[in-house]
């Protein structure tokens, strides 16, 4: 841990004139820093040319905030933004690394806040090796003024958030904790819709397990895979029910007194998917069961067939046995009619022993 927060704050000090984080010279697609724009009283202002000059308009002004997005940056360009925001060591490790659990902390006057964005994977056709949902991260710094976002992953993007905040200017001029929670607002009504997918998903699986030919079309694979995906959702959602409790009953002096009615909405939203998750996983474990219950009943009426059928034909193997160890004596072995009475015997009792399986139902 010491080692990391060395190299965190080497890094700082090495990269602290090269690394350029002025954003309007740089595309979106490909680059650290997604956008900057300074807000005030709710209200977009003028894009400064770059970060440094965005934070000294605000700081100078003394009102608003700067809202700094970044998507994936590299060390040494985050090493720049936490020197600029002053961010703490511990959190800028975690922003580096990635591959956090959702979590809230307080750093003096800086919250910091991890949460796991999902999406939907869509597939033609759900198999054994299928990927349902797939998973990013998004951080957040918020402090007295500013708000710097990192998103790691593929899908997420807080552009049309940006603009949905961006129209309602009221809301937005309570300051950072606004878009703090619009972000979590966002990310857990992403997190009901691919609970909705996926249901659609677990509708499909059951409906085939449970139709009359289900033993040959389900396949076990299919519902094994959803329940990793499950899994998946689940770690994304579950471990963010504690943030949301602390940002709506007890939220700290970062936060806006008036956003807590709003955090309280949020974890209502999220209390709600966890529970649609728990009742998938058990769920897809009554459908496994009953999969494997039905594949052990064909498997057993198939046992009761194969046995009821080499009983059959023990029939004439014990006969014809007999017959072939060539003893002298034999019942009617010089009669011209003995071999076909023996095997009209045979016939006999092979059809006794049939009409008997069959009337127990083993054939």
């Amino acid at each position: 841990m010491v080692g990391n927060l060395r190299k965190v704050a080497s890094l700082t000090r090495r990269n602290r004139r090269r690394v350029d984080l002025s954003h309007p010279a740089r595309s979106p697609l490909g680059s650290a820093v997604v956008n900057c724009v300074i807000y005030r009283d709710g209200v977009r202002q003028e894009t400064a040319p770059t970060v440094e000059e965005s934070l000294a308009r605000v700081r100078k002004h003394g009102d608003g905030f700067v809202w700094l997005g970044l998507h994936e940056p590299s060390e040494a360009e985050f090493a720049r933004v936490a020197e600029l925001f002053g961010l703490h060591p511990l959190a800028v490790e975690d922003v580096v690394q990635a591959h956090q659990r959702p979590k809230l902390e307080q750093y003096d006057d800086v919250l910091f806040t991890v949460l796991k964005t999902v999406t939907y994977v869509e597939h033609e056709l759900l198999t054994a090796t299928s990927e349902v949902v797939d998973t990013g991260e998004i951080m957040v710094f918020i402090g007295p003024d500013f708000v710097v976002t990192v998103r790691h992953g593929r899908h997420g993007s807080l552009g049309p958030l940006r603009e949905d905040l961006e129209a309602e200017p009221e809301q937005l001029a309570k300051g950072p904790s606004a878009v703090l929670h619009a972000i979590a607002d966002h990310v857990v009504d992403d997190y009901v819709t691919v609970a909705d997918d996926v249901q659609e998903d677990i509708d499909e699986v059951e409906t085939e397990v449970f139709s009359p030919n289900g033993i040959k079309t389900a396949d076990a694979g299919r519902i094994y895979q959803l329940k990793r995906e499950l899994l998946e959702l689940k770690r994304a959602v579950v471990p963010l029910g504690r943030p949301l409790e602390v940002l709506s009953t007890t939220p700290p002096r970062t936060v806006d007194p008036e956003i807590r009615a709003y955090f309280r909405d949020v974890a209502d939203h999220l209390s709600r998917v966890t529970e649609q998750i728990t009742g998938f996983d058990a769920l897809l474990d009554s459908i496994l069961q009953a999969h494997l219950a039905q594949v052990a009943v064909a498997q057993n009426d198939d046992a009761r067939k194969i046995t009821a059928w080499a009983a059959v034909i023990a029939v004439p193997t014990m006969v014809t046995g007999m017959y072939g160890m060539n003893f002298k004596y034999m019942p009617e072995l010089h009669w011209r009619f003995g071999y076909p009475l023996a095997l009209g015997v045979i016939v006999v009792v092979c059809a006794v022993i049939y009409r008997g399986f069959k009337r127990n139902g083993w054939l």
